[in-house]
């Protein structure tokens, strides 16, 4: 993006949706836990009905710049969880 004759706006996303649940679940999973012993859901924090889809759409950063994901979302979940887990055991 930095490297190109003009700047622009990019999007630089996977072209998936996915709930809040899912990357939950995913992490919690990555430490053996069920998280649903751990979570509660809060309805004053749920999105507003209107609000029907969010997804970034990469097709402009596909095309322009070649990019592409490497990692799929569990992959993606997964590392954030490896590296809180290293700066833990850092900190600690």
């Amino acid at each position: 993006m930095l490297q190109q004759d003009k700047p622009d706006d990019f999007v630089v996303a996977t072209g998936q949706t996915w709930e809040v649940r899912e990357l939950v679940r995913l992490a919690f999973e990555r430490v053996d836990l069920d998280y649903t012993k751990y979570v509660e859901l809060d309805p004053a924090f749920l999105r507003p009905a209107e609000v029907d889809l969010l997804v970034g759409d990469p097709t402009k950063a596909e095309k322009k710049l070649g990019w592409k994901p490497k990692l799929s979302f569990q992959q993606l979940v997964h590392r954030m969880v490896d590296a809180d887990l290293e700066r833990v055991k850092k900190e600690g």
